[in-house]
């Protein structure tokens, strides 16, 4: 199987930059399941054509897997040599991994620039609706170019076959072009070589970052991608849709501003992440996970106890995840102290195999921005999945929102807020998650007490196996 890259920007041999080959020279990688060829049939000023050329072995690509079920036939005698698929996707992500992230030393101006790029793949099959092809890429600015490749050149009367020569044209960057191809060939193949497992949603919305969210075919490519298993397709779609983001999203500084502004006069911001990272302190946690961390000044807090070896922040919104990255300086920290660190995206009412392991799970100010029959997926995800052995939440006291000056009647603290709970309601909840789960529970007040409405803020700590 055959992948072509050319371009007409001049000068053109700045290619070689941006894929970090040589033009002058063979460049040959070693696969599991074969070999990578890689070369440049021409490379002018005007012009310059990259290849990317992948031999399959078919023992290889089957040794140690058994005798399927239509016996060695199916095995050895297939379209895997020369029909392009997930094999050459991965080869893709191992020959040319640096220029997929957009990274080039010496032109990333030019990566980071719209250019004139022109991809063939030699034979892909189309495999799926009419159309499909137009379908995944035009979307996507691409002029779109099939040619289908006969049965037999030789035997016009047998037909034309499911496979087709693919061109695609436009003026983009380099990176987003292999991420595209990436993503889309096993989608057009409708088959993958190797067992799908959690890491596949992550290599999906990595590669699909930025563009799948809004695509068209967003939920055909992510059932084709993922070969319809049904439990990861329902967590990338999930971790998609959270994608949509809304105007406040967008401008999440903008979104808790009111909220910042009505608590900030009583300091109970930062009184409750103190009172947070003294209750995970307490619990002896080492490893630590914040649930819809935002903007991670929890994180912070975190970081500066050396208690916490390895802290883990989670959120829905990928603008307050690069926030936060800016916020914690990731990228000044020592070597030490980044390796204490990580930032991930995700949903916290599907199960996500990054969350169990740790010692401890914060959700601080998150459950009330969740809608109530919700509630139930994101016990399940944190209490019986994650299971850590402390789980610390925090939430508004309703009845403390009368105190609040300016604050019209009725109303909840956030535009966002789905529900503010009284101390009455969020001691029932507690109580009923944790006997559900097998946690003890307590809770405290969080602020300063007022002894008719309780504290601004409430708090539940739940033990795993504490009565």
């Amino acid at each position: 199987m055959m992948l072509t890259i050319s371009t007409t920007h001049r000068p053109a041999t700045d290619l070689g930059f941006l894929l970090h080959k040589n033009p002058g020279r063979l460049h040959e990688k070693t696969l599991t399941f074969g070999r990578a060829l890689m070369a440049f049939s021409e490379a002018g000023e005007e012009r310059c054509t990259f290849a990317l050329c992948v031999e399959v072995d078919p023992v290889a690509l089957v040794r140690g897997k058994g005798r399927g079920s239509d016996g060695l036939l199916d095995q050895y005698v297939n379209d895997r040599p020369y029909a392009a698929s997930s094999l050459l996707s991965v080869a893709m992500s191992q020959c040319v991994r640096t220029a997929m992230g957009g990274r080039s030393k010496e032109r990333q101006a030019l990566a980071d620039t719209p250019i004139p790029l022109e991809a063939t793949v030699s034979a892909i099959a189309a495999r799926g609706r009419e159309g499909v092809v137009g379908r995944l890429f035009e979307p996507l600015g691409y002029a779109v170019e099939e040619t289908p490749i006969p049965l037999d050149e030789t035997m016009a009367d047998l037909g034309e076959g499911r496979f087709i020569r693919l061109r695609l044209s436009a003026v983009t960057r380099l990176a987003d072009l292999l991420s595209h191809l990436y993503v889309l060939i096993p989608v057009l193949d409708g088959s993958k070589h190797y067992y799908l497992d959690q890491q596949e949603v992550e290599k999906l919305l990595a590669n699909g970052e930025g563009w799948l969210e809004d695509h068209p075919e967003r939920d055909f490519i992510v059932r084709r991608y993922l070969r319809r298993r049904q439990r990861l397709v329902r967590e990338a779609l999930a971790r998609l849709a959270t994608e949509e983001a809304s105007e406040e999203e967008l401008a999440p500084e903008k979104r808790d501003s009111a909220e910042e502004a009505l608590e900030k006069p009583i300091r109970l911001h930062d009184l409750r992440l103190e009172t947070v990272t003294a209750a995970l302190a307490e619990s002896g946690a080492k490893r630590v996970v914040d649930l819809g961390c935002g903007e991670g000044k929890l994180l912070r807090h975190l970081l500066g106890n050396r208690q916490f070896t390895e802290i883990l922040g989670m959120d829905t919104c990928i603008r307050s995840l690069e926030r936060a990255a800016d916020r914690l300086r990731l990228d000044t920290l020592s070597e030490r102290q980044r390796s204490r660190i990580s930032l991930a995206h995700g949903a916290l009412t599907y199960r996500d195999r990054r969350l169990e392991g740790f010692d401890a799970a914060a959700l601080v100010e998150v459950i009330e921005h969740l809608d109530e029959e919700r509630l139930p997926a994101m016990e399940r995800v944190v209490f019986r999945h994650a299971k850590p052995e402390t789980v610390v939440v925090t939430t508004p006291n309703r009845e403390y929102n009368v105190l609040f000056e300016d604050m019209p009647q009725d109303r909840l603290r956030h535009p966002d807020h789905r529900f503010e709970w009284t101390r009455n309601e969020f001691q029932a909840w507690a109580e009923r998650v944790a006997a559900e789960h097998g946690y003890g529970v307590r809770t405290a007040p969080v602020g300063e007490v007022d002894a008719d409405h309780g504290a601004p803020s409430q708090m539940a700590i739940f033990e795993r196996g504490v009565a």
